[in-house]
């Protein structure tokens, strides 16, 4: 026998049911499309809640909302409405809880997917790009805050650890390729690397050599290099890696070579300078700076002059087209510009916080430490990009060819070595041309170098 609502006759009741399942569907249809499938090999599913689970298969629509399991042996490539490209690894299931995208300048685009098991490849789009905190991926272990990257996730529990015991290659270091690492910023930082490509630069965010670095005006950033260097720039500056290179073992064999190529900047000298002070340099448009394990203020705010102040240890000051130097002891300064050289007797960039003053955590930023190979937990491996991973306890910022590890005790780490299940994953990139013939290739066990040349 069909119930009656009290009150109202068998035929509203019929109306109001209808009206809500109206409701129900209309709920469902104004899920924002998120994108589609556009490649699968094996067996994978997508479903809304409520609703029964789809095939996936090129072509498939995919919802806010939608749930995306993959079988053994299933992959699946999708991709976004915001050009965000992922690939599902086998036995995987990622939950788009949120996807917002209208265009590249909306103030609103957020993308948060859920990985709940296995893991994924990831080429991301003009969200992550738009804005630092507007794309993640959450875990139960950690959250992966994306800026803009290009990277691979994995959740391991038992079969990390098996894939990388089937390898019989040896393992690379896992190497910080960074020069330094932005550590406290206000305002605008972006960077252009050697090409002239531009990208934004938040708090963990990586400097690489050829890097040109920029602040917008009433900026100002402290950058912690390697060597525990500290620099602070200020508003309206551009800031060139010319070349960085370091090896905690040999820091006489390091070279800090920077130029400040408009604007301010504080500087303190780390363990290059200190074992070997000549393979330390500042240029700048007027004078090419030598330290003797220096803190020291460079002001080249107004065209075609500097000031440069010393505040810890000496200088060595040499003019453009001059060859005598100047040494500048601590609390000594010089002007040098179109109208001459003249001495300074008091600081200019008192306002700008001195880099010493501010904490910095270089361990953290730079540092590895062991980690058990395939250990249960997540597993990040930066191709491109920055990286942020949060736990409960820390968070762990990682740059251009960087690992990390998140565990499910809450700690966070880069592992001495790269994973060898990440190092020699053969489950196709996003952006593949043949991932069908790549799978083919992974099953037959070969391995696809220099293939149809």
């Amino acid at each position: 026998m069909q119930a009656v609502i009290p009150g109202l006759g068998m035929g509203c009741a019929r109306a109001l049911c209808g009206v809500l399942l109206w409701g129900a569907v209309s709920h469902a249809a104004v899920a924002q499309v998120a994108g589609e499938v556009e490649f699968t090999r094996g067996v994978g599913f997508a479903q809304t809640a409520g609703q029964n689970a789809r095939v996936m298969g090129k072509g498939l629509p995919l919802k806010e909302g939608d749930r995306l399991t993959t079988t053994e042996g299933g992959t699946a490539i999708i991709r976004l409405q915001d050009g965000t490209r992922m690939t599902v690894r086998p036995n995987s299931e990622m939950l788009i809880e949120q996807y917002r995208f209208k265009d590249a300048a909306a103030p609103d685009n957020s993308m948060v997917m859920q990985l709940l098991k296995g893991g994924f490849r990831a080429i991301t789009g003009l969200i992550s790009k738009g804005s630092a905190d507007a794309a993640r991926v959450v875990t139960k272990t950690a959250t992966i805050g994306i800026r803009g990257t290009d990277f691979d996730a994995r959740v391991c529990t038992t079969e990390c650890k098996s894939e990388s015991g089937k390898v019989q290659e040896p393992a690379r270091a896992n190497a910080v390729q960074a020069s330094a690492k932005l550590v406290s910023a206000q305002g605008e930082i972006a960077a252009l690397d050697a090409n002239g490509a531009r990208r934004k630069v938040v708090t963990g965010g990586s400097l690489y050599p050829g890097d040109t670095l920029e602040t917008g005006v009433g900026a100002w950033a402290v950058l912690a290099f390697r060597d525990d260097s500290r620099t602070t720039l200020g508003g309206n500056t551009r800031f060139r890696v010319d070349s960085f290179v370091f090896d905690e073992q040999s820091p006489k064999e390091g070279r800090f070579l920077v130029s400040l190529l408009r604007g301010s900047m504080r500087a303190l000298t780390g363990l290059i300078g200190k074992a070997n002070n000549r393979n330390v340099s500042f240029t700048t448009a007027t004078a090419t700076i030598g330290i003797r394990g220096t803190g020291l203020d460079m002001d080249c705010s107004a065209e075609g002059s500097c000031s440069f102040y010393t505040w810890l240890g000496s200088i060595e000051v040499t003019p453009v087209g001059q060859t005598a130097l100047q040494v500048l002891q601590a609390g000594q300064g010089l002007f040098v510009g179109r109208d001459g050289i003249r001495p300074l007797d008091a600081p200019s960039l008192e306002r700008l916080p001195r880099p010493d003053s501010v904490p910095v955590d270089t361990k953290q930023l730079f540092s590895a430490a062991p980690v058990e190979e395939g250990k249960e937990g997540l597993f990040v491996f930066v191709r491109d990009g920055h990286i942020e991973v949060t736990t409960s306890r820390e968070t762990l910022h990682l740059g251009r060819g960087e690992t990390g590890f998140a565990g499910n005790d809450g700690s966070a780490a880069r592992p001495v070595t790269m994973p060898l299940f990440l190092q020699f994953d053969r489950i196709p990139m996003p952006d593949s041309k043949s991932p069908m013939l790549s799978t083919v290739l992974d099953e037959g066990g070969i391995r696809p170098v220099n293939q149809c040349r």
